[in-house]
């Protein structure tokens, strides 16, 4: 029998009061817990009534995650998956589709369009998903997706038309905008927090491996008849095989306790802290019972927060939200907007949510991803598909360097360290491009180039062109490791009652900067020029990484109901570095002596 001295006996729930106060939660905390001791739910009992007010639940003991969590995070990141294909096998098929659709050469009109509008569709689909996932649930929004995914791969795969290719873009752009946003909000609220950077992540981790296989799949069908329609085609496949695989998966907990299912959400977070079936670890019995008081405090945690706002809303409204009818949808809906614009800290979290997409965005990046090929095609490279590949893998294995470093180093300090080096590398793809002539400005084209360009290559030679690669190299190797992964830690920074549709907002926000920057990449590139193009996303990044340093406070390791707290009042930036070293130092000496869970 261990005694009270025994570090594997520390408790997991413990008194945090002093942190608290430090960090600034406490009076959001205290508010909740007044609420939730008067207006507990009766099925609460059992999880919490040996709590006491002012504990917190202590997770740092997690270092990995268990199989039903991996199993959940990588069967919704099949999104991230159609979404890298997506983007990826597009650059592959522009330079492939030639004279295939509308019998003529595509322009750069054309090209726009077709980029384009699955982002213009993507924007317009996000508020809408996001209203969705919070009435019906995080879940059946992908579903949704999946289906929309499949539908729109086989129109394109089927198009003819330029206007046919442009609906099938369209209506994939409406899947990407759901499953975009739903995606890394369902495993946020499904991941442990120690843990949770690293599982968001993963989703981005696996955009950039769809980005890989697009390119593969687009080198070896590159030369086939009709090739480009077996690379659009193919995206149903992952489609399907998420639709029939998520169907097993559960709802998230945070959004059953919303729903009133807590019954429901008390058994998933059983299966997420490892509860379910049996645990196979050495002693098992004790183990258990700590992870048994983690499910009982996240439970708690979250249930402190559902009251809270319910009691607030009570005391404006009177329309019963609960009662599923639209009158109550409705009301909902606005108490959200409400709570996002007028409320501090929802307002900067919204902020920082959005200036993080539109930033991720504008910063050109998926410019490069969707027009790769074709530059490379004019920069004179023979196999432009297959360079275009080495972008594609750089950006994978530096989104793997970042699911190593976010829970470690900080989604803060990430941004701050890799988007000054982003700017080093667009300088330098500005002066490498001032040596190549890419022909802009001329002619009708033939398909081969760029809309109006002539189709011919650049002159300027290896001498350009080989630099001109590693300097792309450089940049797509910084923006992978932080402004590819970082924002869509975006859930985090939103309290439940406005997480989806801030979330929502935040994506719209990103496909919104996406469109903007599709639609005007060629004709920046035709009339400032590739150099000038470069120093302008340039400079987009230099004025990102200023308001990065100005307002995004750090938050790994806090608690989803947590970080809340942080900006209660104001962006929390310093007080937030200070508590992320704090939590550092803790975790540093707790693993020095406490079995790891």
């Amino acid at each position: 029998m261990p005694t009270s001295d025994d570090p594997a006996e520390e408790p997991l729930i413990q008194p945090q009061i002093s942190d608290l106060e430090h960090s600034g939660t406490l009076p959001a905390l205290s508010r909740a817990t007044s609420n939730y001791s008067r207006h507990a739910r009766p099925g609460l009992s059992r999880t919490t009534s040996s709590y006491r007010d002012g504990e917190e639940v202590d997770e740092s003991a997690i270092r990995t995650a268990g199989t039903f969590v991996w199993a959940l995070t990588l069967c919704a990141g099949i999104s991230g998956v159609l979404f890298g294909y997506d983007t990826g096998v597009i650059s592959s098929a522009l330079v492939t589709i030639k004279n295939s659709l509308s019998n003529r050469a595509l322009t750069t009109l054309d090209k726009s369009l077709i980029t384009s509008s699955t982002s213009l569709f993507a924007l317009l689909a996000s508020p809408i998903a996001g209203l969705l996932a919070d009435s019906y649930g995080r879940k059946p929004v992908v579903l949704v997706a999946d289906v929309l995914f499949v539908t729109g791969s086989l129109i394109q795969a089927l198009a003819h038309e330029v206007w046919t290719m442009v609906l099938g873009r369209s209506v994939v752009g409406l899947a990407v905008g759901a499953a975009s946003f739903v995606v890394p909000l369902y495993i946020s609220e499904l991941s442990p927090s120690p843990i949770r950077g690293r599982l968001v992540t993963i989703s981005a981790l696996l955009i950039t491996f769809g980005q890989v296989v697009a390119y593969l799949v687009g080198y070896f069908l590159s030369t086939t008849d009709d090739g480009w329609r077996w690379m659009v085609g193919l995206g149903a496949v992952p489609a399907a095989l998420q639709f029939m695989l998520l169907g097993k998966l559960p709802e998230t907990p945070r959004w059953l306790v919303k729903a009133g299912r807590t019954d429901m959400a008390h058994r998933v977070l059983r299966k997420v802290y490892g509860l379910h079936g049996g645990h196979e670890v050495r002693n098992a019995r004790r183990d258990g019972r700590k992870r048994e008081r983690v499910v009982e405090g996240v439970l708690r945690r979250v249930e402190r927060e559902v009251e809270e706002e319910e009691e607030i809303h009570a005391s404006r409204e009177t329309v019963d939200t609960k009662s599923g009818s639209w009158r109550g949808r409705v009301q909902t809906v606005r108490w959200s907007f409400h709570e996002l614009l007028d409320v501090g800290a929802s307002r900067r979290a919204l902020v920082i949510a959005c200036v993080l997409q539109g930033l991720q965005q504008l910063c050109g990046f998926n410019s490069l991803m969707y027009f790769s090929a074709t530059i490379f095609l004019l920069a004179g490279f023979s196999t432009p598909t297959l360079t275009a590949l080495s972008i594609a893998g750089t950006n994978f294995a530096f989104t793997l360097v970042a699911f190593s470093l976010i829970d470690r180093v900080g989604r803060r300090r990430i941004l701050l360290s890799s988007i000054p080096v982003m700017v080093l590398g667009l300088v330098g793809a500005a002066v490498a491009f001032s040596f190549l002539d890419l022909g802009f400005g001329g002619g009708e084209g033939d398909g081969e180039g760029v809309g109006s360009l002539d189709g011919g290559t650049a002159t300027g030679g290896d001498r350009a062109a080989k630099p001109l690669l590693l300097t792309l190299l450089l940049y797509v190797a910084a923006y992978a490791t932080g402004l590819g992964t970082v924002p869509w830690q975006q859930s985090e920074l939103f309290p439940l009652p406005t997480r989806a549709l801030g979330s929502a907002l935040a994506t719209a926000t990103n496909w919104g900067s996406n469109f903007l920057v599709g639609l005007t990449f060629l004709p920046l590139m035709e009339a400032l020029g590739p150099s000038a193009t470069m120093a302008l996303y340039a400079l987009v990044c230099a004025a990102g990484w200023a308001v990065v340093w100005g307002i995004y406070p750090e938050t790994a390791g806090l608690g989803l109901e947590e970080v809340r707290g942080v900006l209660e009042g104001g962006w929390g930036v310093r007080e937030s570095v200070r508590g992320f070293g704090e939590r550092r130092g803790r975790d540093g000496g707790k693993r020095a002596g406490r079995r790891c869970i």
